[in-house]
Parts: structure tokens; C-alpha cells; sequence
């Protein structure tokens, strides 16, 4: 997986409400598809819960945002930090419960 990519232009599944966002790996040739979990900000910061599937069992990253508000093209890295990470999926587990989706850590 790309430590970083940047993404422009989302469009709505038809089948279900998951948001589907293309993004760029640094250095990489081809797009590659994911469909936005959840959202949420943390400490000013803004992240994004992803998979690799729209159904059944997927990969999942979260993601935060490092790009500035003047940038044209968002900027995501995975977030690798523990903490970070469990601080992000503690936000996010209520209204991944309610949606019936489980996160295996």
C-alpha cells in the first residue's frame, strides 16, 4: 500500500450509501478505488475510514488528510501511529456499530 496518495472527485455508489473516492498513490501510474466508511476530525485534524470493497470483507485503512485548504488536490497518508489510531476508530466505532460494520484491530 502507498504511504500516501491524493484524491479529487467522489461519486456515490447507486447500490448503497458508501462514498467512492478515487485516489492517486504517490508515484503511481493508475487510481485506485476506495469507499469512505466514516468520517471524522480529531484534534483539527480530518480522517477518513476506507475500504478496498463495497461488499463483504474488505482491507481497511484510515487515512488523515495533511494537505492545506488552498491546495487543489487533497493530500491523504495512512495513519500507522497506534495511538493515533485507536484515538480515530474510538470516535468512529459508535456509528460503525450502528451501521452493523465490525473493525478487527
Amino acid at each position: 500500500m502507498p504511504d500516501s496518495c491524493s484524491g479529487s472527485g467522489a461519486q456515490l455508489s447507486m447500490e448503497t450509501i458508501m462514498e467512492k473516492v478515487q485516489f492517486m498513490p504517490e508515484g503511481g501510474k493508475r487510481p485506485v478505488d476506495f469507499f469512505v466508511l466514516e468520517e471524522a476530525k480529531l484534534g483539527g485534524k480530518q480522517y477518513l475510514l476506507v475500504t478496498d470493497s463495497e461488499d463483504g470483507d474488505g482491507e481497511a485503512l484510515i487515512l488523515r488528510l495533511d494537505s492545506g485548504d488552498t491546495d487543489p488536490d487533497s493530500t491523504y497518508v495512512i495513519v500507522e501511529d497506534e495511538k493515533e489510531l485507536s484515538a480515530v476508530l474510538l470516535l468512529m466505532r459508535d456509528s460503525l456499530e450502528e451501521l452493523g460494520i465490525d473493525i478487527e484491530e
